[in-house]
């Protein structure tokens, strides 16, 4: 038996934890789990399966702990119970028209249980629609309803938890309630299915199963960049599908041509259909998913309650949904109505601790004062390599250290849009995992900071 107040700490920690791993891990691993009982300092979590228990101990153990630690107000040992669909008591029963690959979250039209892959709640009818996501919720519908016969390929872009996997899966879902064979996966899991079906010499299998389909949805395409080999395959892939009149709906973070280490001739493919971003949601689009997300879960959210939250999650629809589960948790565990004075407590009380960031002005300054520059230069036009440089820099510390949105950053930096921001983000991420860039990172740091 599920206790209540376990699983709604557990949903207020799964809030917290989708925003400190990759989309990939936490669908992979933690979408799926339950908060089961928690007693006398011992919290334990339902799992599907051994491999996730064991997956969840070695590598999230400490991170599990201090986030379910710091929403009941002590220390907490987690452990962890596999229980199957049947028993966690939720009701959802697989659907007969879907199959389930050996990865978590891929799904493929024919079989009885990949269904449960999908998340239920990525639907059409659940998705709201703005002029910051018209045209993508459009494509995607039309893709879903006449397969390979409007838009194909269909590429749609935009930052992390904007929507772009809730129209995947809608796609899915809508697609395989008739005949067709449809397959949802991430980049991530076409890659490792690759590199495994090498190592076992299984590539003919590999290939009958996705070149075989009538609708083929893939998420995160950039983690393709820099993988010669996989891009090779996916190319082939794609051309025989395309060929055959499969629809094809990718989703990334930008878009194809800011790609780096992308070949050409897969840039090309991916730009030939429909490409459509989703922008950030405005005020009253997060007003508009909130109160949706509230009626779901039949939360009393007030309107002035309601604009806190919007105004503490400007960017990412995932935190705006766990800001939601924070002040619905906080509120029941204490006996207290929603109010903004609850609101501001759960929010304060289950945020990290940390010192106060340095201002924009201070981490522009620190930037262009590094690279000789004057700070013009850095939200001027030039694309020189030097003041590009430096601009990417500027953005990676007023989005790490300054915790900007988006918007805010391009407005700084010369009204440059979102997807140019996610660019220079990304290359500077990976820079500073070399020596020379996390030297560079802490210099740029400590003197923004002084």
């Amino acid at each position: 038996m599920q206790d209540p107040i376990a699983s709604r700490v557990w949903d207020t920690a799964l809030g917290q934890l989708q925003l400190q791993v990759t989309r990939p891990n936490y669908d992979t691993w933690l979408k799926g789990t339950l908060g089961l009982s928690t007693e006398n300092g011992s919290f334990v979590v339902a799992t599907p399966s051994d491999f996730v228990s064991e997956w969840l101990k070695a590598k999230m153990g400490p991170v599990i702990e201090n986030t379910v630690g710091g929403i009941l107000g002590h220390a907490v040992t987690i452990s962890y119970q596999v229980i199957s669909q049947r028993q966690s008591g939720n009701g959802q029963e697989a659907d007969a028209s879907v199959l389930a690959d050996s990865t978590p979250t891929t799904a493929v039209a024919s079989s009885p249980t990949a269904r449960k892959r999908l998340n239920d709640r990525f639907t059409f009818e659940r998705f709201v629609i703005s002029d910051s996501n018209r045209l993508a919720a459009a494509a995607a519908l039309a893709a879903a309803e006449q397969p390979g016969d409007v838009y194909n390929p269909i590429f749609i872009y935009g930052a992390p938890g904007l929507g772009k996997t809730h129209l995947l899966q809608a796609i899915a879902q809508r697609a395989s309630k008739g005949t067709r064979r449809v397959l949802y996966a991430t980049c991530e899991q076409f890659t490792n299915s690759f590199v495994t079906s090498i190592a076992q010499g299984r590539q003919d299998e590999f290939r009958r199963k996705y070149r075989s389909l009538d609708v083929l949805l893939l998420d995160d395409v950039q983690f393709l960049a820099g993988k010669e080999r996989t891009q090779e395959e996916f190319f082939h892939t794609f051309n025989d599908l395309h060929a055959d009149g499969c629809q094809i709906a990718l989703s990334c973070d930008s878009p194809p041509k800011t790609i780096g280490g992308l070949g050409r001739r897969l840039c090309s493919r991916f730009q030939a259909g429909l490409i459509a971003d989703i922008q950030p949601p405005d005020d009253q689009t997060r007003l508009a998913i909130l109160q949706a997300k509230a009626n779901e879960q039949r939360i009393d959210l007030p309107l002035e309650v309601a604009q806190f939250i919007a105004d503490h999650a400007q960017d990412n629809i995932r935190e705006l949904e766990g800001y939601l589960n924070r002040v619905a948790a906080y509120a029941s565990l204490t006996r207290a109505t929603i109010t903004l004075e609850t609101a501001s407590l759960a929010i304060n009380a289950l945020a990290p601790s940390s010192s106060s960031p340095p201002s924009p002005n201070a981490i522009i300054g620190a930037v262009a004062r590094y690279f000789n520059l004057s700070t013009a230069a850095l939200s001027g036009p030039s694309r020189a390599k030097p003041a590009a440089e430096a601009r990417h820099f500027a953005m990676y510390l007023l989005r790490e250290d300054g915790q900007l949105s988006l918007k805010q950053i391009g407005r700084l930096l010369g009204n440059r849009d979102h997807s140019t921001i996610i660019h220079g983000c990304r290359k500077i991420s990976t820079y500073v995992k070399s020596p020379k860039g996390r030297t560079q990172f802490a210099e740029l740091q400590a003197q923004s900071r002084l």
